[in-house]
């Protein structure tokens, strides 16, 4: 899903609209180097908070937890690559091993952000259990928590399976490059249209719609309680830490769905627009994708601007290791 969108599916493109002049590459690997550094310690220190923190060792940071670790695949595999591109347009390693790195990256950021979908669906469920049943057992427990995290993963490697043998190392203009073959690997029968506009729905379109239902209930139910002036101090102080976990719930798929369905339009507009300036896209695709490299480095923000819990085990870790 993060992959270019001006390249074709049978790994030809247009004419390049942007001769990507030196000011605009320090500029790309400025942000990408910036994106690298914030996701991976943020995501990294979020894993080692709730790990050391037992009483964060509750399911919304456990699957809070899950995004950050499915985040760190950006950072580690996808981000290296785009900065090498910037500056040397080929497939730098060839061979078994060139073809496995292929495969692999665009296969693993995009179970990234599907991993990343799923575990928003797990935290809006289980604020759901906790808002709207709140005398009831958890709709997760913690019990329950890895063997969920396990299916969203299996989830995901299932459903980007088919680039395994899709993705394919070849020769274009005289230059090595790592392109979907999806013609070559499956047959001409078989349209990658489909498969991707199938997934796109099941990872992206589909999944926001359900948390923003599940939220849009829990925002109602909290609207029709007493406020906490009328209750006793204990009621008062539980809703205001569940209004709390909702702000930072509510934070996280903002930031995903801003990050990513721009470029999630921008495959729609891809397949089924055929009068499209592909300059005006070029530099759309350029924007969109970015964004969606971006959400990587925002969530572990956003956990420590709206949570007193991750800040305080961010002050205690620098304290540690400080002194």
């Amino acid at each position: 899903m993060s992959d270019n969108l001006n390249t074709t599916v049978n790994g030809t493109q247009p004419l390049s609209c942007s001769g990507n002049p030196p000011a605009e590459k320090i500029g790309k690997t400025f942000a990408y180097c910036l994106i690298f550094v914030v996701s991976l310690a943020g995501n990294t220190v979020i894993g080692i908070i709730v790990y050391k923190t037992k009483t964060m060792r509750k399911p919304i940071n456990f699957f809070i937890v899950n995004m950050a670790m499915s985040d760190l695949l950006f950072p580690i595999f996808f981000i290296p690559r785009e900065i090498q591109l910037l500056y040397i347009d080929s497939w730098l390693i060839d061979g078994p091993l060139g073809q496995a790195l292929c495969k692999l990256t665009a296969f693993l950021t995009d179970v990234s952000a599907a991993v990343s979908i799923q575990s928003l669906i797990l935290i809006a469920v289980s604020r759901f259990g906790a808002v709207v049943y709140p005398l009831r057992s958890p709709l997760i427990s913690s019990k329950l928590c890895p063997f969920f995290i396990l299916v969203t993963w299996i989830v995901a490697l299932a459903c980007f399976s088919p680039y395994f043998f899709g993705y394919k190392l070849a020769e274009y203009h005289g230059r090595l490059v790592c392109r979907m073959l999806w013609e070559e690997a499956f047959g001409e029968y078989s349209s990658f249209q489909s498969y991707f506009l199938s997934v796109l729905m099941a990872i992206v379109f589909i999944p926001l719609v359900v948390i923003a239902i599940l939220y849009i209930i829990i925002f109602l139910k909290l609207k029709s309680q007493r406020s906490p002036g009328e209750q006793s101090t204990n009621a008062g102080q539980r809703q205001q830490r569940e209004r709390n976990v909702l702000n930072m719930s509510i934070a996280i798929v903002l930031g995903f769905a801003v990050c990513w369905l721009p470029l999630a339009i921008g495959w729609l507009v891809f397949f089924f627009a055929s009068d499209i300036r592909w300059c005006s896209f070029h530099y759309f695709t350029i924007v969109a994708r970015f964004m969606a490299h971006a959400n990587c480095a925002i969530n572990p923000c956003i956990c420590f601007i709206f949570t007193r819990n991750y800040r305080k085990g961010l002050k205690t870790l620098l304290r540690f290791n400080y002194f």
